[in-house]
């Protein structure tokens, strides 16, 4: 069966879900959710994400939103194709699940606000706030400190193998070294960028990218 993602492939959190299927082999269908004229917004989607946010996976009867909960479903129900993507004990599961949480609420909130105020605050027609920038800088330097000093016990954030943990950075990173301008935040730092440079070269991820171009 195809899973049905609605959203836009050049938003972050679909980007987190199709990097996942693509790294599952599980086949989808992308139906586009046009953001700049806001229907996602619009009552006939909210029937079917009530906040108004992408991306939503429709599986069957079965319907998902949140992307580190699709991640997680998916990662689960195909777990023969990927075992060690989500961990195959107990405590694996906890540490990827660990640092999925730091990306969501210490990683993912600087990069969000910093792509707001540097991109689209002002193709709307709004002012940088770039005291707010600064202070969401510092408070990532600091996320990346933590990083650094965990990427040079282990070669991946929750141990030694590849899992959502990592896979869940891969949007924002690339916000970060592209349309914001701010790749040396990585690139400045051995083990973070050596480690931005193996899971940016996956294949699934490599091919995410060609979908998006």
């Amino acid at each position: 069966m195809v899973v049905k993602v609605y959203g836009s492939i050049r938003a972050a959190c679909p980007q987190r879900v199709l990097a996942c299927l693509l790294e599952l082999d599980v086949d989808f269908e992308l139906i586009n959710i046009d953001l700049s004229s806001n229907e996602h917004k619009q009552p006939k989607f909210l029937l079917k994400q009530p906040f108004g946010q992408i991306p939503v996976v429709e599986d069957g009867d079965f319907r998902l939103f949140e992307s580190r909960a699709i991640i997680r479903y998916y990662a689960t129900n195909y777990a023969d194709r990927n075992p060690e993507i989500y961990g195959t004990t107990l405590e694996e599961k906890a540490l990827v699940d660990q640092w999925l949480e730091v990306e969501a609420h210490h990683f993912n909130d600087m990069i969000y606000t910093i792509v707001l105020q540097k991109l689209i605050i002002p193709e709307m027609g709004g002012k940088t706030d770039l005291t707010l920038v600064q202070n969401c800088e510092k408070k990532l330097e600091q996320v990346f400190e933590v990083y650094e000093q965990q990427l040079s016990k282990n070669r991946y954030l929750a141990g030694d193998c590849f899992t959502l943990a990592d896979l869940s950075h891969l949007p924002g990173i690339r916000y970060l070294m592209n349309e914001a301008g701010l790749g040396h935040m990585v690139t400045q730092k051995k083990n973070v960028n050596s480690w931005w440079s193996d899971i940016s070269s996956r294949p699934a991820w490599k091919k995410l990218m060609l979908l998006m171009n």
